[in-house]
């Protein structure tokens, strides 16, 4: 059993910048790969791989978002930068153990454990 816990999200100008947080705790946890989706799409923006070192970041964040990982902490951080309105929305941290390997493009429905979200606000 994993447990995950977003925190960061908020309001922010466009162009500002935003850095979300995963903490993962149970089992293994260190051996699951995590991912970040946004709700309203379900699109997976970026994932990490602690099994093989792998990441992933969508094309449609490539250079604005970036996501790493404090091993200790068992935390996985989203930095947002250049923030866009049309990045609004909530955004979610999910894992599973077959995660993001080989740093594939996370797919929605292949994490089996999720957060309970934090939402991002962009707007002026």
């Amino acid at each position: 059993q994993v447990q995950l816990v977003e925190s960061g999200g908020g309001l922010v100008q466009p162009g500002g910048s935003l850095t979300l947080s995963c903490v993962a705790s149970g089992t293994n946890v260190d051996r699951y790969g995590i991912a970040w989706f946004r709700q309203s799409s379900r699109e997976g923006v970026a994932c990490l791989s602690t099994r093989d070192g792998s990441t992933f970041v969508a094309d449609s964040v490539e250079g604005r978002f970036t996501i790493s990982r404090d091993g200790p902490k068992n935390t996985v951080y989203l930095q947002m930068n250049n923030l866009k309105p049309e990045d609004t929305g909530g955004y979610y941290c999910a894992a599973d153990f077959f995660g993001c390997r080989s740093g594939s493009k996370p797919a929605y429905n292949d994490y089996r454990y999720w957060g309970q979200g934090t939402r991002v606000t962009v707007s002026s």
